[in-house]
This record gives C-alpha cells, sequence and structure tokens, in this order.
C-alpha cells in the first residue's frame, strides 16, 4: 500500500508539472502522516526516491532528502485529535506555510553546493519568492482536501484492517 500511496504522489505531480508549482505532494505528505503517522515516512521517501530515478539525482534533488520531511515533521507536532472545524483551517494553513517558506527551506542545500553566500542565498531566496507565493496559494487550495481524504483513508483502513 505504501509503494502505490508514494507512487501517486509521484504520477500527481508528473500530470500537473505543467503548471509551476502547483500539485498535490504537499497535500498528500500531510494526509499520510495524519493518517500514518510515522510510516508516512514510507511514501513520502519512495516519492523522493523516484523524483530522482525520473529526474536525475542532481543539485535540485538533494533538498528533496528534508524539505518534506520538514512538513511531515510539522505534521506530526499537531494534535492527533483536533477538532474537526479547527483541523480544516490549521492543515490548510499549515499546508500553504510549507509552499510558502519552500524557497527558503530549499536554499541551504543550494548556498553549499553552489558556493553562495548569505547574500547570495537571500538572493536567491528573493529571486524565487513569486514562485513560492504561487506554491503557497496551491497548497493552500490543495490544503481543503487534507481533513476529508485523511477521514476518508482512516476509514478505509479501518475497513481493510490496515
Amino acid at each position: 500500500m505504501f509503494a502505490m500511496l508514494g507512487t501517486l504522489m509521484f504520477c500527481s505531480k508528473l500530470v500537473m508539472q505543467v503548471l509551476p508549482n502547483i500539485h498535490l505532494v504537499g497535500m498528500l505528505v500531510m494526509v499520510y502522516t495524519v493518517v500514518f503517522r510515522a510510516k508516512a515516512l514510507i511514501p513520502i521517501y519512495l516519492y523522493i526516491l523516484l523524483e530522482g530515478i525520473f529526474g536525475g539525482f542532481s543539485p535540485w534533488w538533494v533538498p528533496y532528502l528534508y524539505v518534506w520531511t520538514v512538513l511531515w515533521g510539522i505534521t506530526m507536532l499537531l494534535p492527533r485529535h483536533m477538532p474537526k472545524p479547527v483541523a480544516a483551517i490549521v492543515y490548510p494553513a499549515v499546508c500553504c506555510l510549507h509552499g510558502l517558506s519552500f524557497g527558503i527551506l530549499y536554499a541551504p542545500a543550494q548556498a553549499l553546493m553552489y558556493g553562495l553566500d548569505l547574500r547570495g542565498m537571500l538572493t536567491w531566496i528573493a529571486m524565487g519568492f513569486s514562485f513560492d507565493v504561487t506554491h503557497a496559494i496551491s497548497n493552500l487550495c490543495m490544503g481543503v482536501l487534507i481533513l476529508p481524504l485523511s477521514q476518508l483513508l482512516k476509514k478505509l483502513c479501518r475497513q481493510t484492517n490496515i
């Protein structure tokens, strides 16, 4: 099942790649984490592996090793039994903030690999900010699906004894 979930993440991004920084990955990371907790790392890292296999294990890929784990970690820190009205606001907000901070999270690895100083790294972040805003808006829109999809996935797992 985790192989299928990781592949779903990869295929969903592949299908949506014509739209820059608009994808389901952040939403799916949060759904998997809400439902499977620590085991969500399995489909997350399978997704990262597939990105490397099909996109090349080049410098753009290295930050993926930790950027998605940050979202997983933040989601793990959220209360497990949050009231649904609160979760309906918190989940999309967290997903949105991750999209907005994507360039900031990505920048340290890029700075190390390309020998950027602090000024160069800050310039790199500023140059990509419009993409981060698009990413944030997309994640906010996709984030409204986190609560209903996590409830559905929990129900399906109970019914199939997973």
